[in-house]
């Protein structure tokens, strides 16, 4: 009897410790930016805005530009115009000064919404090849540890490398 209770307490030790051995979750981690920042389609993303920056930046300096030569000949002409001209010019100044900073804000606008519109389908792929690699290899999460996502130690699986090759990168 004595030997009975000794196999049944050791026959439940093994089964508890196998339950608990496969109710473990697998947990790896990837440095999401890192992934994307080497993908060759976010490289184009950025080589793409920033020429749509750069071509903003020309417009809007164009424009201070042939603001700032009106100004200075409508302050060279002043004492030879009447008063009622002079305020004329400067409410012209006034509108110019508008309109550039209303093209300003709508090129900061026109680039925030491009930069969505390339990025998210990059994201989408990282994400993607993420899923697929971590089902693949049986993990459970996948956290992201790229620096300042609450991440604090990341000692376990990367998946970079395997995302990497499933991305042909």
């Amino acid at each position: 009897m004595k030997q009975f209770k000794t196999l049944f307490i050791a026959l439940a030790l093994t089964l508890g410790a196998t339950t608990l051995t496969n109710a473990q979750t697998k947990v790896a981690h990837i440095a999401t930016q890192d992934l994307i920042e080497s993908m060759p389609a976010y490289k184009n993303a950025m080589d793409q805005l920033d020429k749509l920056e750069k071509t903003y930046d020309a417009e809007i300096k164009d424009m201070l530009a042939e603001a700032q030569s009106t100004m200075q000949r409508y302050q060279s002409e002043a004492e030879t115009k009447t008063e009622e001209e002079n305020a004329k010019r400067a409410s012209e100044l006034q509108a110019t000064e508008r309109r550039i900073q209303e093209h300003s804000q709508k090129a900061r606008q026109d680039l925030q919404k491009k930069q969505q519109d390339l990025l998210k389908p990059v994201m989408e792929k990282a994400r993607a090849a993420i899923q697929k690699v971590a089902r693949a290899k049986g993990y459970d999460y996948v956290l992201d540890s790229t620096t300042g996502t609450g991440v604090i130690l990341a000692e376990g699986y990367d998946l970079m490398p395997d995302v990497k090759k499933e991305l042909g990168i």
